[in-house]
């Protein structure tokens, strides 16, 4: 058998058996992480008369996940990186569905507020964690779709939680206890018995992995390190504060915040607009209209990322599905009142939106390693997050004062069509796209190197 071939047989069977042992349990999780931050916007149909809410106070709530996640995401990311990612994923998950869970049994606007702060306390970091623990395991080629495939998380969260939570509201009202508390409790608790699962089932690094053998082990080790070798060598190190607050991390951040206030105005606005657009619906048929979108975007977003590596390009498989979902958030106005115009534009939208993830998500892999990757992922996620404050708070506010969604929607429109000509127009991007070819290559000659001279020994 040739060298070059045993390579690749090697090379894919590794890549294989870290996607079936290392993806399901992470999807997984991420799954309930999103459920859990974004079922508020099911609550609301029936929390926010109960509790005497306001649509600018549901704004102010829904975004204040956010900020507590926006404070401790860089902290969390370095303490994993000491902890090591199994330990602190189940911490992270013991918090977060503690505070999910008790959620449910808030009495007031106020306490709602605190609740929802804390549980972006308790969450901060999973998502920078994940990503900075797949570049453990997976060479850049592979990043966009691994990403992708990890992210499907989020519509199929919401294809999950949709229509659940709306057959809560209708008919789970146990010991006297109002549904929509319901949901928060049975949404929850899974993340705490899913600590356990962690603990057992993922480990820390493929030189612990048991079920890689060493000569996988050893082309993973070499394909990474020379790819590692090459973006230093092209871009350098980069310094701490360089990785949390240097130019190019707050380009991507600017970018990536663009999707964050698409992304959770769509998740906890997107009930109260198709209950709008037709006062004939149930709460569950809400929930199941909801779901249809998601289900889209979740196979999208995969082919999506699977094209972007296989043409080796990012810039313009972020740019084209912003300018999309820009495009469908200012037409959104003029479906007001059209239940099926307003489904079919919600769903462009939403599928453009998650289809940025995977080819976004291997940028700052570009250019990051080592500690710097660690921050400057964190960085990025965390301040980008603050769209998830900004944005729904604004949406609320701005429907509060001119009584229609319109405003809101044009802003929304407008964030999504900039970070688009953003990231096309970013130079060093370019470059590091081009770096990143040489880095491929450099990998596999090492690669096969390495494997030819440990057959022969």
């Amino acid at each position: 058998m040739s060298t070059p071939v045993k390579r690749v047989r090697v090379g894919d069977s590794t890549l294989r058996k870290i996607k079936f042992r290392v993806l399901p349990l992470l999807i997984i999780l991420y799954i309930l992480a999103f459920i859990d931050r974004a079922n508020v916007g099911f609550a609301a149909l029936s929390m926010n008369e109960d509790l005497g809410i306001t649509t600018t106070q549901f704004g102010l709530i829904a975004g204040l996940f956010s900020i507590g996640y926006f404070l401790f995401e860089v902290p969390s990311n370095l303490l994993m990186r000491k902890v090591g990612a199994r330990r602190w994923i189940a911490r992270i998950l013991v918090t977060w569905g503690v505070v999910a869970t008790a959620t449910g049994f808030v009495q007031n606007f106020e306490q709602l507020a605190i609740a929802r702060f804390l549980l972006g306390v308790a969450e901060a970091g999973f998502f920078p964690c994940v990503i900075l623990y797949l570049t453990f395991w997976f060479p850049e080629r592979e990043r966009a779709r691994v990403v992708a495939l990890f992210m499907i998380a989020l519509p199929l969260a919401t294809v999950i939680a949709a229509p659940l939570s709306g057959l809560i509201l209708d008919h789970v009202h146990w010991f006297d206890i109002e549904s929509w508390r319901w949901i928060f409790i049975l949404q929850g608790s899974p993340a705490i018995f899913m600590a356990i699962v962690v603990l057992y089932a993922l480990v820390d690094s493929p030189s612990q992995a048991k079920w890689l053998t060493d000569e996988e082990k050893l082309w993973l080790d070499t394909t990474l390190k020379a790819e590692q070798a090459a973006k230093l060598e092209r871009h350098g190190h980069v310094s701490f504060w360089r990785s949390l607050a240097g130019g190019r991390v707050l380009a991507l951040a600017l970018i990536y915040y663009s999707k964050s206030v698409a992304i959770y105005v769509l998740a906890f606005f997107t009930p109260q607009i198709i209950a709008a657009a037709s006062s004939q619906l149930s709460n569950t048929s809400v929930g199941y209209i909801t779901a249809l979108p998601y289900g889209i975007a979740a196979v999208f977003m995969v082919f999506w990322a699977r094209h972007s590596d296989k043409t080796r390009e990012r810039r313009w498989h972020v740019g084209i599905p912003l300018i999309t979902a820009g495009v469908g958030l200012a037409l959104m106005p003029f479906a007001v009142n059209n239940l099926l115009l307003s489904i079919a534009l919600l769903t462009v939208i939403t599928v453009a939106v998650y289809a940025t993830y995977g080819p976004f998500w291997s940028l700052p892999s570009l250019f990051l390693t080592g500690q710097s990757a660690a921050v400057g992922l964190a960085a990025i996620n965390s301040l980008a997050n603050l769209g998830g404050f900004i944005g729904p708070f604004g949406f609320g506010a701005l429907n509060d004062a001119t009584g229609n969604n319109n405003w809101g929607l044009g802003l929304v429109s407008a964030t999504c069509l900039i970070a688009a000509a953003m990231v096309v127009g970013l130079k060093f991007v370019k470059q590091a796209e081009a770096t990143a070819r040489v880095a491929e290559a450099k990998a596999d000659a090492e690669a096969e190197y390495v494997l030819t001279e440990s057959e022969a020994k």
